[in-house]
């Protein structure tokens, strides 16, 4: 079930507001779908999941499971040998989506969610304009990722801000909070929830076994925190460049290894004990107890990254917030560069975001998906001659299907024939980032309408 907290504080005073880098993983291109050592699919071939081997359609490639499952079977792999890994997937996504959309405080915001091909939707999202004790000229925004159940996520977008903005540390002494005072702020309020779902867990005999990532932003007048806790991720746009971006809380980074080990644990297919794809996170308390150790030093740690970043009223264009789904497909500036191409040619958020979600579940994503667009004033503003291009776009697509569908003669060749031919063609003025996987959608439609009668079993991606 997808849970989401969104408030905006009703008459919230408007205020008027206010680089890149690279990952070692995945910086600004895309996190290979196959384990290092193995040679990547080729575009356009199914990815299908199997026990112990890749389905493509062409042949089959071999593959060690729990690799395997380090990309595909979602945050925790447990007893991957006596699993079906099957069993993680629908046999269809599910692409209904949750959407919101609100403004203030010179802000505005879109969000959308979609379970995908997930069995579960684990996501959470939370979304508040005007925060309370005198805050109102605050926003917040952040999404949690669940692994294992949807508990720890369910409750964080609804109690982690009420526990970063009432500790001691964040308020500090009478008026505005000082920058400090919010970032020891925030590391406290994450500490404080993570002990508190320890103490309710543990009431409830160790039931919950769920974890949850966790990536935001808190926005003031004058500064932008970026909080990240996991292999989620934030970004910010500014003068049409990535300007930042989180890291990612990999088992595999140095710091991170060294304290898994310093803890006892040990890190296997680049997972905590051969299990957790992630070394930070809420939750996961079967990986918190060790004795001795204290709670940022235990195999996995709830300590979020803060990062303040100056406002710049001229520059900053948008940030996004979203969950790895988004960004096991698009590196940071495709993702950038394709979302700003989308605000030239259109200022309804929640049809950007929904577009993020339908392109990346089109480029092989198969995970829950939840993504927010939050918007400064200089955001991109929707341009005439984008809008023409997109236009001129959609038609010279529709028309190539309808030349492909008639040179095949007898027959109605299958979605997949048609878009791998269009995919091997040079088409001008695709959108940056997004490519021929964002217009799915439209070439879709002109399929259906001149094969009313096709095979409901069409792949639903071809990358």
């Amino acid at each position: 079930m997808l849970v989401a907290a969104t408030r905006t504080r009703p008459a919230a005073r408007p205020v008027p507001r206010a680089a890149g880098g690279t990952f070692p993983e995945r910086g600004g291109g895309v996190r290979p779908l196959h384990p290092p050592g193995l040679q990547p699919l080729e575009r356009g071939r199914e990815i299908e999941a199997g026990r112990g081997f890749l389905r493509t359609g062409l042949g089959f490639e071999t593959l060690n499971l729990g690799e395997f499952a380090s990309g595909f079977y979602g945050d925790r792999a447990e007893n991957l040998e006596n699993q079906d890994i099957m069993g993680a997937f629908l046999d269809k996504p599910k692409m209904e989506k949750h959407n919101a959309q609100g403004q203030g405080n010179g802000l505005r915001y879109g969000l959308s969610s979609m379970q995908g091909w997930r069995v579960e939707m684990e996501d959470a999202h939370t979304a508040v304009i005007g925060l309370p004790s005198g805050l109102e000229t605050w926003s917040f925004f952040a999404v949690y990722d669940g692994h294992a159940g949807s508990q720890v996520a369910k409750y964080c977008c609804e109690h982690l801000l009420d526990h970063i903005t009432n500790n001691q540390d964040f308020k500090g002494s009478a008026g505005a909070p000082s920058v400090e005072n919010v970032k020891n702020g925030i590391r406290t309020g994450f500490l404080e929830i993570d002990e508190h779902m320890r103490v309710m867990s543990e009431k409830k005999h160790g039931a919950d076994r769920s974890g949850s990532t966790a990536v935001g932003v808190l926005i003031s007048p004058q500064h932008t925190y970026f909080i990240n806790c996991g292999d989620s991720r934030g970004l910010l746009c500014r003068n049409r460049k990535v300007y930042f971006f989180t890291q990612d809380h990999k088992p595999s980074n140095p710091l991170e290894k060294e304290r898994i080990q310093n803890a006892g644990g040990s890190v296997m297919i680049q997972r905590v004990n051969g299990s957790l794809a992630v070394s930070r996170a809420l939750g996961d308390f079967d990986y918190k107890c060790v004795h001795g150790k204290g709670p940022t030093e235990q195999l996995v740690s709830p300590e979020p990254e803060v990062h303040d970043i100056e406002r710049s009223e001229e520059d900053d264009q948008f940030i996004i917030l979203a969950c790895d789904g988004i960004w096991d497909v698009m590196g940071n500036e495709e993702l950038c560069d394709f979302v700003r191409s989308r605000l030239e040619v259109t200022d309804d958020l929640e049809k950007v975001c929904n577009e993020v979600v339908d392109t990346c579940l089109y480029k092989g994503s198969r995970d829950n998906m939840s993504v927010i667009l939050i918007c400064f004033p200089n955001a991109p503003k929707v341009s005439p001659e984008a809008v023409k291009k997109e236009e001129e776009l959609d038609k010279y697509l529709e028309s190539r299907v309808e030349e492909i569908i008639k040179k095949q003669g007898e027959g109605v060749p299958d979605l997949v024939h048609v878009m791998r031919t269009l995919a091997s063609e040079n088409i001008p003025s695709l959108p940056p980032g997004g490519e021929l996987a964002s217009k799915r959608n439209v070439i879709e439609a002109v399929y259906n309408r001149l094969n009313p009668y096709k095979n409901d079993d069409t792949d639903i991606h071809f990358v």
